[in-house]
């Protein structure tokens, strides 16, 4: 985790130092000129950020992906009823936050989400929990992806609560706070699934 904050920081820090410098709008006279393309959706995504902010999106996009692969195994492979329908709305829900956050990143000018340090997220799963997990079908799937789905929840509410304490752009904090409320609801009902 410290080498994935690490390899974020720098980049998201030069990032906010040219952020700082003059960006032309100033009018010479103390003011800003009006932006001459004004877009709405262009504005809330350029909307101020801290490095958190990025490193937050740079993070749970790989995390949001390993979710929605997880969940793709469950209509051929699981055996409840119940697990095929929250995978379904875990892959429903999920897909639209990647694509979110890969939208904040182009527009905050910030290099994509990271890769190769994938194995420091909280609940991430490891490429051998994959394979296994690929390799049931039935109840022993079910029972796999449940406590796997947990822990990969559990990290993603640890990831959205950090963001919520230092982060700095609404929409991504709004986002970190529902990741919280919804991801711990499902915690709850995989649990007493798993029961």
């Amino acid at each position: 985790m410290k080498r994935a904050i690490a390899l974020v920081a720098v980049p998201a820090l030069a990032f906010a130092l040219a952020a700082c410098g003059d960006s032309g709008d100033s009018d010479g006279k103390g003011g800003s000129k009006p932006s001459a393309t004004p877009s709405m959706s262009m504005s809330a995504a350029q909307a101020s950020h801290n490095e958190q902010d990025v490193m937050f999106a740079q993070m749970m996009i790989p995390h949001h992906r390993q979710a929605v692969e997880m969940a793709g195994l469950a209509p051929s492979r699981a055996s409840s009823a119940q697990v095929k329908a929250l995978a379904a709305g875990i892959e429903k829900a999920q897909a639209p936050e990647i694509e979110k956050m890969t939208g904040w990143l182009k527009a905050w000018g910030a290099p994509a989400a990271m890769t190769g340090m994938h194995h420091d997220m909280p609940g991430i799963m490891s490429d051998k929990d994959m394979t296994s997990l690929k390799a049931l079908k039935g109840a022993a799937f079910d029972k796999a992806f449940l406590r796997m789905m947990i822990e990969h929840h559990r990290g993603a509410v640890t990831m959205a609560r950090a963001e919520d304490r230092s982060g700095q752009n609404a929409d991504a904090k709004a986002l970190a706070a529902s990741i919280v409320r919804t991801q711990s609801a499902e915690i709850a009902k995989m649990r007493d699934l798993l029961k």
